[in-house]
C-alpha cells in the first residue's frame, strides 16, 4: 500500500516549493533538479520522495530517464483552500472595520473624540 504524507507538510518545505516551481515550467529529470541546489542528490531525492508519496507530482520513466512532472490538480486543491480562508480573512476584517466606524461615528456624535 502506497503511503500518503500530508499536502500541506509537503509545501511547507521551502526546498519542495522550489523543486515544484522548477517543474511547474517544465518536466525534469532528476539530475537537473538536484542541479538547482547545494543539498545532496540524495536529499533531492527524499524530498522528491514525499512530493510524490502526497500526489504532487509523478515520475515517468523515459528510457533509464526518470522525470519529475507536477500534478496541477493536486495544487489546485491547495489554491482552493487558500482562497478560501483568504475570503475568510478579508470578511472577517472588512466586518471589524465597518463596526470601527461604527463606533468612532457613534463617539463623534455623542462628543467623545
Amino acid at each position: 500500500m502506497e503511503k500518503r504524507r500530508d499536502i500541506y507538510q509537503a509545501i511547507a518545505d521551502p526546498t519542495r516549493r522550489e523543486i515544484i516551481s522548477l517543474i511547474a515550467r517544465q518536466s525534469m529529470n532528476l539530475n537537473a533538479i538536484a542541479d538547482n541546489f547545494d543539498a545532496s542528490r540524495p536529499a533531492i531525492s527524499q524530498h522528491i520522495k514525499v512530493l510524490t508519496e502526497c500526489g504532487l507530482i509523478m515520475i515517468k520513466k523515459q528510457g533509464r530517464e526518470r522525470y519529475c512532472e507536477l500534478k496541477i490538480d493536486r495544487l489546485i486543491e491547495v489554491t482552493s483552500w487558500v482562497e478560501q480562508c483568504r475570503k475568510y480573512w478579508n470578511e472577517t476584517i472588512d466586518s471589524m472595520e465597518n463596526y470601527l466606524q461604527e463606533l468612532q461615528t457613534k463617539n463623534k456624535k455623542n462628543g467623545k473624540q
